[in-house]
């Protein structure tokens, strides 16, 4: 059965459909390494959200609700969904990023969420 991962980019050597959902290109990543089928930055957290969390862990449930609220209101959404399930026909589908904190990124909230409205079938 095919998932969704949250991976860090600096250790995404597994096979699938890779993602990069950062708005911005990690740092020290070259192209040719990262070896992406996409990059939505479209959907990633705008930089006024994504300034103020400045990956504070403690700002965590709050960036998540903030993030998860953006993501509603995106237009861009249900494409990158659409994208998302037609991959996971496939293969599993790698979300990468490019924070330290392997637990409180967007990714983790991209992956909660795309797996929610892949349930209901948006």
């Amino acid at each position: 059965m095919s998932e969704i991962k949250a991976v860090r980019i600096y250790h995404a050597d597994l096979p699938g459909y890779r993602i990069l959902v950062d708005r911005l290109w990690p740092r020290g990543m070259s192209k040719e390494k990262a070896k992406l089928d996409g990059w939505a930055k479209e959907v990633a957290p705008s930089a006024d959200l994504r300034k103020w969390y400045g990956h504070d862990p403690e700002k965590f449930p709050e960036f998540k609700e903030k993030y998860l609220a953006e993501l509603d209101k995106n237009p861009e959404t249900p494409a990158f969904l659409a994208l998302v399930k037609k991959e996971l026909e496939k293969g599993d589908v790698l979300f990468l990023f490019g924070a330290k904190d392997l637990d409180h990124n967007q990714a983790v909230v991209l992956k909660e969420y795309a797996n929610l409205q892949l349930a209901k079938d948006f």
